[in-house]
């Protein structure tokens, strides 16, 4: 690079000015003609870089085709690669099921979506996931790492090279070494001296093709992209929390319902063997209502694990241990009843607003300033470079102004023979940056599927808890009915063994139902 060569150059002229420090020639240049060489360093260094960004502007018009290149660049701001557009995607006008009658074309309040459930205990999960959730405290992390990440970019704007550097040595020269031999005989010259230094280096590659402002463009969207990202992660902390939730609630009350056929089958089987003591009633009967007890029976400890499952769950969910878990759940609950209507809005605002949807907007932004990133690479690399400081064999003259010394001026390096391969990177990022925008789209068209999926279950859901709930009423009463038919003779046990098996199934099936409409919310 440039300024390595340059800061070679300076150690070498600095050693030189150094080792022969006591040379009557160099000691005796006029101090006068000193300070009017530092005196006219700057505006020549100023003249010089000029001249340089003249020089490097022609080549890159001669080797960009004329002046497009230039046009571009300088309508974009100084900038080369591609200004970022939001791509677009294919999204329906209105909802499917816009039309049905318990549909709202409203703007839905997301904000807080679990509210409209009305169940204190799932308002204090959500609270306590959302501020001792594990993943969720990292995703949290990576938005930090991402806004560092931003602000160590944007530090490229100024030197890149900042450096005070002192130094102290005791030199020992070769008397036989050249071009040391030939001071052997001189007066007053020396092969041992010190040698003490203190001054400043300073290497600056200016932003002039945009590079470093793609580079910030990249950060700031990856910034954003991980703020989706945390979004996206609460939103399924949430939607976690309140389904496993919903299981515990709904094991409670398949619990509940088994218990309570348990209990209604019980009083069955002392029934029918009171009968059998009669003499008016068979063993078959016996045995068939045992069979459906023992059924029954069997479900309640597959609905004990399923509850104990989920209290782990939520307390994992929580950062707690299950023991701490019990004061926030409190005794048995129902499952929260769903409202009646749902509130939708329009398609493209609510996919709009979907964390994941844009997630992935953001990251091709990001890729689109990466090409910037890759084509200021075919651009030479302007450069100020320079040491400036003091240096002297005796510490007391160090800071004189003989001692002072330096040197500063611009440069450039420009990677002309490798076209080839810096243009194949270019292409690389493009590459990309066509398969982040279908990304993109491919995420609005799932999530408008999965929107669209969810809506229709949860009508349809709606549809079947209710025909459950009447058919669950109706086959109760079916149940009592048989039963006091079958005491009084009217019917045979088999007609109440159908009614208290469909009863325990159609009891369960709800419970189900009515949990799946919560979840389809």
């Amino acid at each position: 690079m440039p300024h390595n060569t340059l800061w070679n150059e300076t150690q070498s002229r600095c050693s030189v000015s150094r080792g022969s420090g006591s040379i009557a020639a160099r000691l005796d240049e006029p101090e006068q003609h000193k300070n009017s060489v530092s005196k006219n360093t700057l505006p020549g260094c100023r003249s010089r870089l000029a001249t340089t960004v003249v020089v490097v502007l022609v080549l890159v018009s001669l080797t960009s085709g004329c002046t497009t290149g230039i046009r571009r660049w300088v309508d974009q701001g100084f900038k080369v690669g591609p200004e970022y557009q939001p791509p677009g995607a294919n999204v329906a006008g209105q909802w499917r099921d816009s039309e049905a009658p318990t549909v709202r074309i409203d703007e839905p309040d997301l904000a807080q979506w679990w509210a409209v459930f009305n169940d204190p205990v799932l308002e204090n999960l959500v609270v306590e996931a959302r501020r001792e959730n594990i993943p969720l405290k990292v995703a949290g992390l990576r938005v930090l790492e991402a806004r560092a990440q931003l602000g160590f970019v944007r530090g490229h704007l100024w030197p890149q090279q900042q450096q005070i550097q002192g130094r102290y040595s005791r030199n020992q020269m070769s008397g036989n070494a050249f071009p040391f031999s030939e001071f052997a005989n001189v007066p007053g010259f020396r092969f041992n001296y010190d040698d003490w230094s203190l001054g400043a280096q300073l290497a600056w590659e200016l932003d002039f093709w945009g590079r470093f402002r793609r580079m910030i463009e990249m950060a700031e969207a990856n910034v954003l992209a991980e703020q989706e990202a945390c979004r996206a992660a609460a939103v399924l902390l949430v939607a976690e929390t309140a389904t496993t939730y919903l299981q515990l609630r709904s094991a409670e009350e398949r619990l509940a319902f088994a218990r309570t056929n348990v209990d209604l089958q019980q009083k069955t089987v002392k029934i029918v063997q009171a009968r059998v003591d009669q003499g008016v009633a068979s063993m078959l009967d016996l045995h068939q209502a045992q069979a459906i007890l023992a059924a029954t029976e069997s479900m309640i400890p597959m609905l004990e694990t399923l509850h104990r499952v989920s209290e782990n769950r939520l307390s994992t969910l929580m950062a707690m241990p299950p023991q701490d878990l019990k004061s926030i759940l409190g005794g048995r609950g129902q499952i929260p009843q769903t409202p009646p209507e749902i509130a939708l809005g329009i398609p493209a605002d609510l996919l709009r607003r979907r964390p994941d949807v844009r997630k992935a907007e953001r990251m091709a932004a990001a890729q689109c300033a990466k090409i910037g990133v890759a084509e200021s690479e075919l651009y030479p690399h302007i450069a100020i470079t320079g040491q400036l400081g003091y240096s002297a064999e005796n510490l007391p003259d160090l800071f004189t102004t003989k001692s002072f010394g330096g040197a500063i001026g611009p440069g450039f390096r420009w990677d002309v023979l490798n076209y080839g391969r810096l243009r194949n990177a270019v292409l690389i990022e493009n590459v990309r940056f066509r398969q982040a925008v279908l990304g993109y789209q491919e995420t609005v068209l799932r999530a408008a599927e999965e929107a669209e999926g969810a809506i229709t279950a949860y009508l349809n859901e709606q549809a079947r808890v209710k025909k459950l709930s009447e058919a669950t009423e109706s086959i109760a009463k079916a149940v009592q009915l048989a039963l006091l038919q079958y005491e009084q003779g009217l019917i045979d046990f088999q007609r109440v063994i159908d009614s208290q098996a469909s009863l325990v199934r159609q009891q369960d099936a709800l419970a189900e139902a009515r949990a799946a409409t919560w979840r389809r919310r």
